[in-house]
């Protein structure tokens, strides 16, 4: 199928008319995107956007596959897919637990390297957002997205680390 500059002129969306949920998301895809460009070039090629999902869980603590899970909202086997696979790409390990039966999985150094990569590819986009927006209208666009997050219902999850990943 050929498209037409014309065609593609009258798919455009008119910015506008999104509402603030859409925008915000967009915005969010738009720097993990980023992120992850840092993150290649920095040699972690094989992390993906899920893979945050998981490890945001390990950053406080190592944590065993059912604590993994439960966190997650996810059944052990999804966990424990997810978890092999930063394993096999180094990000995670897994040791026995203090009874020997269950497992603990923690970050690896280059697990935490990833970490410090993608931390300060977003500090640098958000210095670049708050030189490009001004101080004050970067901290009423972050006040506004707290305040809706907050009216519903978010916060809590944002704080304790539990973002779900998207079903």
């Amino acid at each position: 199928m050929v498209v037409k500059s014309t065609d593609v002129d009258r798919a455009r969306v008119d910015l506008a008319r999104l509402d603030l949920a859409y925008l915000g998301f967009f915005l969010g895809l738009r720097v993990n995107e980023l992120v992850l460009e840092k993150g290649a070039a920095a040699g972690f090629r094989r992390m993906r956007e899920s893979h945050g999902y998981v490890v945001q869980h390990l950053i406080e603590s190592d944590r065993s596959i059912t604590e993994m899970a439960r966190r997650m909202n996810v059944s052990q086997q999804a966990a424990s897919k997810s978890i092999a696979e930063l394993v096999k790409h180094g990000i995670v390990e897994s040791r026995p637990g203090s009874d020997k039966r269950a497992r603990r999985i923690r970050l690896t150094k280059r697990g935490w390297d990833a970490v410090r990569v993608s931390r300060r590819a977003r500090q640098t986009i958000e210095a670049r957002l708050l030189r490009a927006l001004g101080e004050k209208s970067y901290e009423d666009a972050k006040a506004t997205l707290i305040a809706c997050l907050d009216l519903l219902g978010g916060l809590s999850r944002v704080r304790t680390r539990r973002i779900r990943l998207p079903r």
